[in-house]
């Protein structure tokens, strides 16, 4: 495995102008060694709206040095319209955005520092626009590593998992909302004033956007790499994490392109190189053998690496925070999982799973703050955002129970959920839980999947139920890898609810099972580690003087008087000064969600950020308000931005819509 591993001094700016063909410049923050005019490198892009200079500076601090100092230049470029660089910003994704990402990259390999070839990298947005460019296939564009990503915008991402809105939607709509009516650091723009005004007054609501495409229709196609594989050219790795909303796509995109390799963790939303869960691993070494390969053409060994490399995790109790996940690797020379065997076992009227199949007639009505242990969709935050101890939610479903194991249990892969069943009303969702139950009873959530009803058969073309008309539905689970011990159980639960993660239907509905099987993806049973990584390395970590410490709390409340049942979230990011430049920022995030267990029309959701800027004598504060709710035919939406600059109010706009309901 020959890598480049003489270090080379390097050289940083941090405002570097890429002037694109409409006039418009974006800021780039740039690593790159001092001696590369006279001995070109490759480029490696990160494009993202989330604001280099007091955004992602921790992380970027962490990894984007360690590359440039092994001879490579990096590129960690703000979006137009967000953090330094000019221009607005519409959406995710746009055309308007992939081909801004081109021009990065065709400015890149003409530069005389370049020796013409370029990569693309990211996590989450990053790793979404990674995909979706490598699909437009540029010429100087060789390789990509693509980070808790999707390749399916529609059913994976935040918007309408199993064809079921998601809470995200307008949870991740409010801090796209924060982070692009901020303004340019002053001390890098003499406009800065002109610049934030112009993104206040033209800034999105981006939930009223994806609201108006409750089905997957061409909105949503653009930017899915799986409408056309073949588009992608550059060589892929794909990692991912368990603990994160984005896993499926790493074992998609190994089955998929030639070439691919893919690596699942036990990790949250985080790069690998310093992501909890632990073990991390040496991600830096593995990305630079990637790029030494395809970007240089040293052989570094990575076409013989195993298609797929996956942490097996061992069955815990339920947490809503790990630390760390005992387990080891595993490795798949060629392949994710389809390959893998399977085991079917047989949903039964006493409540069991059994080999032979047979009929039931099992009605579920969740009340409709089933799901309180759900945890957050994506956890990102590191507070106490994982899925808890599942008991109240199972006394809510329906559950069926294998019995206790002969031997450890090797789930790899996604199960595969097949029901028979009617619902009473036109519009009704399930959730479906695979949990993990110990001797004790306590049960940790192993997977889940959640169905609109409407979407069972299509999510481009929904179509009501007919009421109790008996139908068949599949449902895929999350891909996960994860031992059950010899000894324990396994259960699958099915509700009619899933709140807060998932708006409700309109109306209570009940569903009645004749039918179901699941089918469970299962590896003959690992010892120790089949593959390991390097320790994780990192560049020097970011300086800052900490003003006001970070916290995140998670609350459940229920009124007594009312019955209503509420999930609070208070994040604050603290306040920090950065010990280099000086600028001061800080933020904190509020969400509630509200629902009575016997109305789902009592649904509620608000979302609150207020953010700071101080640089000098310039005191900069933003605050970013919404609000969604639902009757039986439309969604409600407010939204509210507000702007002061040293202590006197300058901009404030309000927002509100409504939204006819499509079978939702």
């Amino acid at each position: 495995m020959k890598t480049d591993t003489i270090l080379r001094d390097i050289a940083e700016d941090p405002d570097h102008p890429i002037i694109l063909q409409d006039g418009t410049r974006l800021s780039a923050r740039l690593w790159r060694p001092e001696d590369a005019p006279n001995d070109p490198v490759p480029l490696i892009l990160e494009f993202l709206p989330y604001r280099k200079r007091d955004g992602t500076c921790a992380r970027d601090a962490l990894t984007h040095p360690y590359f440039a100092a092994r001879g490579y230049a990096c590129a960690r470029v703000d979006m137009r319209g967000n953090g330094d660089s000019e221009g607005l910003m519409e959406d995710e994704y746009t055309a308007q955005e992939l081909s801004d990402a081109v021009e990065v990259i065709q400015w890149a390999a003409a530069q005389p520092w370049c020796n013409g070839h370029v990569g693309m990298m990211g996590i989450s947005w990053g790793g979404f626009n990674s995909l979706q460019v490598a699909a437009l296939a540029p010429d100087a564009l060789k390789a990509i590593i693509t980070l808790c990503s999707t390749v399916d915008r529609f059913a994976d991402d935040i918007h309408y998992k199993g064809g079921c809105l998601l809470n995200e939607n307008l949870g991740w709509g409010a801090t796209m909302l924060s982070y692009s009516s901020r303004a340019p650091d002053p001390a890098l723009r003499n406009n800065w004033r002109e610049m934030w005004l112009e993104r206040l007054e033209n800034e999105q609501f981006l939930p009223s956007v994806w609201l108006r495409h409750q089905r997957r229709d061409a909105y949503w196609e653009h930017g899915s790499v799986c409408e056309d594989y073949s588009k992608i050219k550059a060589k892929v790795l794909a990692i991912g994490g368990w603990g994160d909303a984005y896993k499926n796509a790493v074992p998609q995109l190994v089955e998929a392109l030639d070439g691919a390799k893919g690596i699942v963790g036990p990790w949250v939303h985080k790069y690998p190189h310093f992501a909890v869960p632990e073990p991390r691993i040496g991600f830096l070494q593995e990305a630079l053998r990637w790029w030494d390969k395809w970007l240089k053409g040293i052989d570094t060994g990575v076409e013989a690496d195993p298609d797929y490399r996956a942490y097996l995790m061992d069955g815990l109790r339920p947490a809503a925070w790990y630390t760390e996940r005992p387990g080891r690797w595993i490795a798949e020379e060629r392949g994710a999982t389809t390959h893998l065997p399977v085991q079917t076992l047989h949903l039964t009227d006493k409540g069991s799973l059994d080999e032979a199949p047979q009929a039931m007639n099992i009605p579920v009505a969740s009340p409709a703050h089933c799901g309180a242990a759900a945890g957050e969709y994506c956890a990102i935050w590191l507070g106490p955002e994982m899925a808890g101890d599942q008991r109240g939610d199972d006394a809510l479903s329906a559950t069926f129970t294998s019995a206790a194991l002969d031997a450890d249990m090797d789930l790899v892969g996604a199960p595969r959920l097949t029901l028979a069943l009617s619902c009473d009303k036109p519009q009704g969702q399930i959730a479906v839980r695979l949990n993990h139950i110990h001797p004790d009873g306590a049960a940790t959530r192993i997977t889940y999947g959640v169905l609109n009803l409407s979407h069972r058969k299509s999510a481009s073309n929904p179509q009501a139920m007919t009421p109790d008309k008996i139908e068949e539905i599949t449902l895929n689970l999350d891909h996960i890898a994860y031992r059950v011990p010899a000894g324990h159980r396994i259960r699958v639960s099915i509700s009619t609810s899933y709140w807060p993660l998932i708006w409700p239907a309109p109306e209570p509905a009940q569903i009645t099972l004749t039918q179901g099987s699941i089918a469970l993806p299962q590896r003959p049973t690992s010892g120790g580690d089949e593959v390991t990584f390097l320790p994780p390395k990192a560049a020097a970590p970011w300086e800052t003087v900490e003003i006001r410490p970070e916290n995140h709390i998670r609350r459940q409340e229920t009124d007594m008087t009312t019955g209503i049942q509420s999930l609070v979230i208070e994040d604050d990011f603290g306040k920090f000064r950065d010990a280099e430049h000086g600028l001061i920022t800080g933020s904190v995030a509020r969400e509630r969600w509200d629902i009575h267990p016997d109305d789902p029309l009592s649904a509620t959701g608000s979302c609150d950020w207020e953010d700071e800027m101080e640089r000098d004598d310039v005191l900069l504060r933003t605050r970013t308000q919404c609000t969604m709710r639902a009757d039986a035919t439309t969604f409600h939406l407010t939204a509210k931005i507000e702007a002061w600059e040293n202590g006197t109010l300058v901009y404030t706009r309000e927002h509100s819509d409504a939204i006819p309901r499509d079978h939702m």
